[in-house]
């Protein structure tokens, strides 16, 4: 995966084969994107790279981050929960999200024609983190790291494999990911895991 900013509007993610070359993603929507980039930068998000894609932060908490696939490219809210949309244009990323979480793109024009929309939307998750305000936690049989869950948020592909696996599989990443000390190691192992999780397999599984 890629760990400069520039490197994904100029070559891509870094997580598949389609990596720096012209079937990457990014390249068809690389006008969207720069749009999209340029709104998160006015409205003073800090811009960073988290799993390989522009991730944008306010008061030491992840507000957005970028997707590009093959059909749209996407702007995804961490803490989808506390969003009021009110112009209704948030969407669930998959029938295992929660909450509406995503403003998906399939036009490069939409993101300067929306540009006022996202900009109030960008605001609104920024005050929520700037005042400390998190979601209500939702009881779950299993509790899995905040690592964890961001990156499911951000993957919709890792996503449904990982909602596809048994309780026990789930699990099974749950305590090896608790069991790292720092966030950078569970960032990582969660990087290393994605391909076990997309084959079906738990995280002791060859």
């Amino acid at each position: 995966m890629i760990t400069e900013i520039e490197d994904f509007f100029s070559l891509g993610c870094g997580r598949c084969e389609r990596h720096a070359t012209p079937d990457c993603s990014t390249r068809q929507w690389h006008q969207g994107l720069a749009d999209l980039r340029e709104i998160c930068r006015a409205s003073g998000l800090e811009e960073v790279v988290k799993w390989g894609h522009p991730c944008y932060m306010h008061a030491g908490r992840n507000i957005a981050i970028f997707g590009a696939f093959r059909g749209d490219f996407r702007l995804t809210f961490f803490n989808a929960a506390l969003m009021k949309d009110p112009e209704g244009v948030l969407q669930r990323q998959g029938p295992n999200t929660r909450h509406p979480d995503m403003i998906r793109f399939d036009d490069n024009a939409q993101p300067l024609a929306m540009r006022p929309i996202i900009l109030a939307y960008l605001q609104e998750a920024m005050g929520y983190a700037a005042a400390g305000i998190k979601p209500p936690k939702e009881t779950s049989e299993i509790e899995l790291p905040e690592e964890l869950v961001e990156a499911l948020d951000a993957d919709p592909e890792l996503a449904e494999a990982f909602h596809g696996l048994t309780p026990g599989r789930q699990k099974s990443y749950a305590i090896n990911l608790l069991g790292a000390k720092t966030a950078a190691t569970r960032i990582g192992r969660i990087a290393k895991f994605r391909g076990h999780i997309l084959a079906g397999k738990g995280a002791t599984e060859r």
